[in-house]
Formats: structure tokens, sequence, C-alpha cells
């Protein structure tokens, strides 16, 4: 009850007229504003005695009502009221005392103030009768559990009552409800699973009837079709058939399926934005992110990060490896709004390749498959800053276009063709294919974040392109400042640049710029002991994947290892051009920011993957709480945002309450409390 109104209500007691009845109880006389209802029992005590024999109690004489298993009761009435129609007897009948006030003098009080007298009333009830459940006509089979019964167990009776503008204003064991098109007063109550309506004006219910779960849910969301209703539920999983064991048959192996089962079902907790300190990579990295930021109109720490990685992996490809073969070439995406400060890492990668003469190892579009092996047999070490990644992404995911499918295919094998041949495809007039011995391409793309997440789905991420991939969401534009002159880059930076282009491992002949033999760069004792921890972590997670049949964590945690090491690979050829090592440090940021990479994928695809249209819908009905305020929104704002109709967005709210997804709650506004949805904590 409101806190103020109670006050209100104390306050004025006075005004009231009572008397003494001859049992000793009272008596409370008013007047209302609006029409009173017929009489309501309000407050009730079932209360077990011994035998069916005649019970006098307060003067008054109850006969017995046996339960179901022969036992007695009495059931006294102990608060009531007397409505439009009815009578009570009053002073100066003998018996009869007035102790406040008189009958001249009856005061009138507001609908508020009634029911808040009611309210209090109802509260003190301690009965609630068996509802009547109507026949299932939803056949079942002998031994089963019939759907209804089953939503009587665990069905969400608060969410039916929600959505159909019910409001629950005192929650606790006995929870008070008022019925649609009233903002207080108790028109039913909530207590043990047991509906039971006073109100006389609450359709489709009847007054001083107890209804199930079941019951409500029949007559709110079909009409009373009973039948139907059952039809309903049994789509939606409720209602199974009993499995009868035999004594002396070992159910543990069945029971840890269903845990095993269980367990599979894994939600992704999203890892927030990438943490500042994996940002910083000592040496060359730093000093490029550092002159990024000095220059750039709007300085965007990740954006600089992505592009001095991008410019470090494509000056050390093809000179150097480690132990394991794994090369330095990488695919790095960056999400980023317009205007986010994007152009100037790109032009400081443009600049150093330009000032050291390496300009035709840059590139941008991917015009075909056929185009780029074309372009890298012409220069094997390439550095591709793309645009249009995203755009890239949504044609192949929606298209089985052979040109499509032409430039992914290249993609996946030339990132995996880096320690090896590349072979190309047989031209016309050309008796040999050719090849490509160790290619090495670096990909610096940017897409816009929201084209990205329309553009994931199982196929984008099971194909292993996104897995290969380093994906940073920048965040928000900073503020903008003067921008300065990329020709006052640092000269170091170009002195580690100019000795990365003459750095030319292995024997020296006519052809090493056709078959190198990069340098391999040792690990420390400690570097390798923390990455081998990592494959045998990412190791335990495929295998977790697998047993599960997820095949998105598959490809993630398949290539978790490799990625790792290459970046680690990068971080050592930054912090000393002249003698790089995988140390302790290059290996805790490698597994740090690949383990961030990994459950971010992870969260992505279950926000944004779809099996099917309707679990899309739901898909996008959970990134609209995602993105409002405290995860929460009014019935009619989302229903405006999902801009579908009423019919699927009631299947949507019902799947995504059931699987405990979202929350139905009551939402206070300026006139009155709305129906509202919360999405729960990810």
């Amino acid at each position: 009850m409101a806190g103020n109104s109670q006050k209100r209500i104390a306050r004025s007691t006075w005004r009231l007229v009572i008397e003494k009845s001859q049992s000793g109880g009272r008596h409370v006389i008013y007047r209302c504003e609006e029409e009173i209802c017929k009489s309501l029992k309000l407050a009730k005590r079932k209360i077990t005695i011994d035998t069916g024999d005649e019970v006098i109690l307060c003067g008054k004489t109850f006969k017995p009502i046996q339960n179901k298993d022969g036992t007695w009761y009495i059931l006294p009435t102990y608060i009531e009221t007397r409505g439009e129609g009815g009578l009570f007897l009053c002073a100066p009948t003998p018996g009869y005392e007035l102790v406040q006030n008189d009958f001249i003098n009856i005061p009138v009080i507001s609908p508020e103030e009634r029911d808040i007298l009611l309210g209090a009333a109802l509260s003190l009830n301690e009965y609630v009768p068996e509802p009547l459940e109507p026949q299932q006509t939803q056949s079942s089979p002998s031994g089963s559990l019939r759907p209804g019964d089953d939503y009587n167990f665990n069905g969400d009776l608060r969410a039916v009552l929600l959505q159909h503008d019910w409001q629950c204003y005192q929650a606790g064991e006995n929870e008070h409800w008022c019925r649609p098109g009233k903002t207080t007063g108790t028109s039913a109550t909530l207590k043990n699973r047991v509906f039971y309506v006073f109100s006389t004006n609450a359709h489709p219910f009847e007054s001083e009837k107890a209804y199930s779960p079941f019951s409500v849910y029949t007559l709110l969301e079909h009409n009373g079709d009973y039948s139907k209703a059952a039809q309903t539920l049994a789509t939606k999983g409720f209602g199974e058939k009993n499995i009868e064991v035999p004594t002396d048959v070992n159910i543990s192996a069945l029971v840890k399926s269903f845990e095993k089962e269980d367990k599979q079902i894994q939600r992704f907790i999203d890892p927030g934005p990438i943490p500042v300190e994996l940002l910083r990579v000592p040496g060359f990295m730093s000093r490029v992110m550092d002159f990024c930021m000095q220059i750039s109109a709007y300085p965007n720490q990740p954006m600089a990060f992505c592009g001095s990685l991008a410019g470090q992996s494509y000056l050390c490809g093809r000179k150097v490896r480690e132990k394991g073969d794994l090369r330095p070439n990488i695919y790095i995406l960056a999400l980023a709004g317009a205007s986010t400060g994007k152009d100037y890492p790109r032009k400081i990668n443009a600049y150093i390749l330009n000032q050291i003469g390496e300009m035709n190892s840059l590139g941008d579009k991917f015009a075909s498959g056929e185009g780029l092996q074309d372009a890298m047999f012409q220069t094997p070490c390439m550095l591709f800053q793309n645009d249009e990644i995203d755009t890239m992404l949504q044609s192949f995911n929606k298209s089985r276009d052979g040109h499509l499918e032409s430039i992914m295919g290249t993609l996946l094998t030339m990132y995996t063709s880096s320690n090896s041949v590349y072979p190309m495809r047989r031209k016309a007039g050309k008796q040999q294919a050719g090849f490509i011995n160790q290619p090495h391409l670096t990909i610096f793309g940017t897409a816009t974040p929201t084209y990205y997440y329309a553009a994931l789905s199982e196929r984008m991420l099971t194909n292993g392109f996104i897995a290969r991939m380093v994906t940073i969401d920048v965040g928000k534009r900073s503020t903008g400042k003067d921008a300065g002159l990329i020709d006052s880059m640092p000269n170091e930076i170009l002195e580690i640049a100019k000795w990365w282009r003459d750095f030319n491992p292995g024997k020296p002949n006519n052809l090493i710029d056709v078959n190198p033999i990069p340098v391999i760069v040792d690990y420390s004792d400690e570097g390798k002991r923390i990455l081998d921890d990592f494959r045998v972590f990412a190791d335990e997670e495929y295998s977790k994947a697998e047993d599960g049949n997820d095949e998105v964590s598959k490809t993630v945690w398949g290539r978790a290892n490799e990625n790792a090491r290459k970046l680690a690979l990068i971080y050592a050829c930054s912090e000393s051009h002249l003698s790089p090592l995988i140390s302790a440090a290059a290996a805790k940021w490698s597994v740090a920011l690949m383990t961030h990479q990994l459950r971010r994928m992870l969260y992505l695809s279950q926000c944004y993957v779809a099996d099917n249209d309707f679990h899309a819908l739901c898909l996008k009905l959970k990134q609209k709480l995602r993105q409002a305020d405290q995860r929460t929104l009014l019935h009619s704002v989302l229903m405006k945002r999902m801009k579908i109709d009423k019919a699927n967005f009631r299947n949507i709210i019902d799947t995504l309450s059931e699987q405990g997804d979202i929350e139905i709650i009551a939402i206070p506004t300026k006139t009155n409390k709305g129906t509202g949805y919360h999405l729960v904590e990810e």
C-alpha cells in the first residue's frame, strides 16, 4: 500500500461510524464516491475440528465441512462487507452499541481510501478455496503429466497477468493484485499459486472464485478454450510422459546425461571493451600509436593500436617465425562508426611504406580472389587496408555468388599458407600454374559495428574467417582537436621501418625474395610455459564444444593457440627489432588479448547468430533491451522498436520469459503502472 494513503486513512478514521455488535465484533459504516459492489467475504480462517458436530464460535453456529480425507473443519468469516442490497443489524437494536459517531453523519470516503480499507482486511485472510479445474481435453497417455497440470506447477502466472495489465502492488507470501483500469486496491490475491478474485468487475474472472495458473492462462490467453490452451502449452514443452524406471535399473548414467546436456547450454558473458593495458606494446608499436594520437583530429587509442599492429605485422612478414613455424601474418578488424578517426592509422601506414619505398606492397580493395592472387604473386608480402569489410561479410553471408566465394576462399587459404606454398590457378595459355612461396598477407579492415553484427551468422563464424581475425571495438568518437602534420613523423619510426625493409635473413643469393628463410624467434622459458598452458586450456575448451556439438565454439577455440603465438611473435618484434624474444610479457599479453577476443566473439555469436527467423526476432528483442537504460523498456516502447505484429511479439515474449531470458515487470508511469520487460543479466 502507498505510505501516504495509509497515513491519510489513519488520520481520517475518526470520521468513520463504528458500532459494537452483540457478538463483540465491530461494524464500520461509510459511504463511497463510486458504486459499491456486492457483499464480499474478505477474511476467513479454516479451523480443523474433531467431529462433524455443529460448533458455536463467538455466538454463531457453524456446520462442519468434511475434507476428502474424512477430517472436519469449519470456515468462520472474520471480515466481510455488505454491499448494494445487503442488510445488517445496527443500534439501537438490542446488543448493538455505537462507539464512534452516528448514523446521521455517515462520512463519504474516496475509492482509494475504500481500497486501502479492503486491502488491509484481505491481508488477514487465511483461507483460499481449492480452484475448480475444468477437464483438459488435450489427450495424454496414461500416467503422463498433462500440459495444464505441468503449467500449474511450473508456468509463469505472474507474466501472464502482467501482460494483460494486471498489477501487483503488494508482494509477499500473499500478493495483492489490482485489475486493469485501476491504479489502487485489491482486486485479487495470489497465494500458493492460487489466484483468488474478489472484484466483481474483473472480466473474465468471477468474484469470490479461485483459479489455478492453467485457468488464468486459458481465460486470458485463449478466451476460456481449455482445449486450445492445452494444445498451445504442449507445443511450448509443457506436459511429459512419466518414465517408470524398474527398481533394479541403475539410472546414474541417465542422470549424468541430463546433467551433461544442461551444462552444454551455457551463456557467454560480455567481457566488455578491450582493457586499456592491452593496447600498449613496447617499442615500435607504441611509437607509432603515440604519433597517431598526437596528429589525429579525433584521437582513438584502440584504432591507433589496430593500425600499429597491422604495420608491425607487415614489416616483419616473411622475415621471422617462431619455433613452430608460425608466422606474423594477421587479419585485423576495427569496428568503428563514421568519423571516429579511422583514417589516420591507415594514412600513417601508407606514409611509412611510401617513405621506405614499398608502396607496391599496399593494397585496398579485394576486386576478386584471382586479383588478390595476382597481386600477391607480384608482391608476396602485402598490407591491405580495406574500409568495406562489413559490406563484403554481408554479401558473402547472403549470397552464394562465385565471385564472393573466390575472395573468401583465397583469404582463408592465404592465411594458412604463410609457412608453405600457395598454388596459383592455371591461366589460359600457360603450361604451369605457378605458386607463391610463403605468402604474407596482413589485412587492416574497418567496419561499422551495426553492419558487422548484422553480418554475423553461423556460416560466417564456422568457415574460419572471423576466427582468424583480431576484432577490436574502438568505441565512441573522442573529443576533437587540431590535427597534426603526418610528415612530422619521428625519424626513429622510419629508421626501424627501413631496418625491417633491409633485413633479409638466410643465405644471401639472388632468390632470397622468392624463397626467404625467416629467422626463428626463440621463447623464454616462462614465455613458453605460459603459451603451453594456454594451448592446454584452449584444447579443453575445444573438447567441451565438440562434446556439445557447438560448431561456433569449436571454430573459435580451434585457432586460439595459433593466434596467440602469432600475436606474441609480433609483440617480440615490436619490443626489440634487433633481438626479438617471446618473453613472459609477450606471452601474457597475447594470451590476455586472445582470451578477451574469444570471449567477445562467443558473446556476440550468442547475441546475433540465429538458427531461424523466429530465433532472429528473439535475439533482436533482447538486443533492444540490452541497449535500453537499465535493460528495461515499457511494453508500448518495445513494441514500437520491434516493428512486428502483436501475435509475433506475444510469442517472442512468452518464449524469452519461459527461457528465463527476460522478466515481465510492472513499471511506474506518470499516471499508472505499465507492463515492462527487463533483460536478465547475462
